[in-house]
């Protein structure tokens, strides 16, 4: 069967990849009965990826004769004789108009009729949505037999749970090995660090005599070297430079500076300096009572929103600012409230479309954990309690955003409200705003498991 690239602008494209079958037509009958009959039509439909009876369709609105398709034979007619090189032009102004992306050109569209009854052109090489010219008279005829759907909403949610909990048990696993890696590596060095050299014997010994010592040997060296340790008096520079460079070794440069407050203390209290000789190879957290964040919980809080503001106007990416908030020290849910403040920084009016675009922010702070999307919901929930009564009307309209842009899920929504609900703030202006929403995504799920 000879083969053509689909769209007259690429015929001379020797390497172009979409291709479909040259027109073959018949003429039947004789006199008022006569009959185009395009006999490769399924053919050059599926090609193109639209139903045939578009195509056949066409034809006749733009010759202005009666057409027909059909679905058991296959068989494709015009009334009229018609010539191949006719058709095959009218066929290129159906592939203009319903089939090529009208941003780059590619082939590879679907049809989509949106609730408004207009028909429009996804493509799936560039994303371009193009909107076609509703003027024309097949545009009707697609309207009244809309292409069947590749796949429902539902199915569609279901794959992509199942591509997160395939992606879950990957990471899981990942870390595992992370895991397992580690411990080989400290066990190893552990066994090279408590063996000792065994010294050099005279050259005239045989093979055997160079040869590494069996295990059982090296772990008798162990036991041994355990009980010299025993008898060893280990003593620690207690100097502040010392303690200033184990100080940022060991931790992380947030929590080194409020470490160095509680080590100026420690040089005032005589205890707290008998207790690092009594344990040398530890050094002293700070505790609650020598941090001063710690006396006012709010205080702590507002430390971890400004450092967020202070890295997201630094402009980095989602990929970075993931990395960044597994430095910081908290709560998951303190992180992702803090995120989500910094986000809405200055922000009056127009919530859910701010958040959205910062989407990516979003989906870094809630991470693939259980229960991550919790966090999210207990953050908004805070939020609104803090705010002004904007956020509060906006609330459905947050939620709305975060479910169609599949950061949230149905069942905790739904969860969250329930325990919204059964909590000290019960009468809070929040659930009556969001109970509307609740109740539609509750009847779509029914409505959706009776279809």
């Amino acid at each position: 069967m000879a083969l053509q690239n689909i769209g007259a602008a690429n015929s001379d494209d020797a390497f172009y990849r979409y291709k479909m079958p040259r027109m073959i037509t018949k003429i039947e009958g004789r006199g008022n009965g006569i009959k185009t009959n395009v006999v490769n039509m399924v053919d050059i439909a599926k090609a193109l990826a639209r139903p045939a009876s578009y195509t056949t369709k066409h034809f006749g609105c733009e010759l202005g004769a009666q057409s027909k398709f059909d679905e058991k034979t296959g068989t494709s007619l015009v009334n009229g004789s018609h010539d191949t090189a006719k058709l095959a032009g009218l066929l290129e102004i159906f592939i203009k108009k319903y089939v090529q992306c009208y941003g780059c050109g590619n082939p590879e569209t679907e049809i989509i009729i949106t609730k408004t009854q207009m028909i429009q052109l996804k493509c799936a090489a560039c994303g371009f949505i193009s909107d076609v010219d509703m003027r024309d008279k097949l545009t009707t005829f697609i309207l009244k037999n809309p292409p069947e759907s590749k796949k429902g909403t539902k199915d569609k949610k279901a794959m992509r749970r199942a591509e997160k909990d395939r992606l879950k048990e990957g990471e899981v696993a990942d870390e595992e090995l992370k895991k397992l890696k580690k411990e080989t590596k400290k066990k190893v060095s552990s066994k090279e660090a408590s063996v000792k050299p065994t010294p050099k014997k005279k050259p005239s010994g045989s093979d055997e005599d160079h040869a590494s010592p069996p295990k059982r040997h090296l772990n008798v060296r162990e036991e041994e070297d355990e009980e010299e340790d025993d008898d060893v008096q280990w003593k620690t520079d207690t100097s502040m430079e010392a303690a200033k460079q184990r100080i940022q070794e060991q931790l992380n440069a947030v929590t080194a500076e409020m470490v160095m407050l509680s080590t100026n203390e420690t040089e005032k209290k005589p205890k707290a300096a008998t207790q690092a000789h009594q344990s040398p190879k530890a050094v002293a957290a700070p505790s609650e009572d020598d941090d001063p964040k710690a006396e006012n919980g709010e205080r702590t809080f507002e430390t971890l929103v400004e450092e967020v503001k202070v890295h997201l106007k630094k402009g980095v990416k989602a990929s970075q600012f993931q990395s960044f908030l597994g430095s910081l020290s908290g709560s998951p849910q303190d992180i992702v409230t803090a995120v989500f403040e910094a986000l809405l920084d200055g922000v009056e009016k127009g919530f859910s479309k701010e958040l959205i675009k910062k989407k990516g922010y979003l989906l870094a702070a809630v991470g693939q954990e259980d229960g991550s999307q919790l966090h999210l919901l207990r953050a908004l929930e805070e939020f609104c309690g803090k705010s002004n009564p904007a956020v509060v009307k906006e609330v459905a309209l947050i939620l709305k955003a975060f479910y169609d842009a599949d950061i949230l899920e149905e069942e905790f929504i739904v969860q969250w409200y329930q325990e919204g609900l059964g909590g000290v703030k019960k009468d809070s202006k929040i659930w009556k705003n969001v109970k509307p929403f609740v109740e539609w995504l509750q009847s779509a799920e029914s409505e959706s498991e009776e279809d």
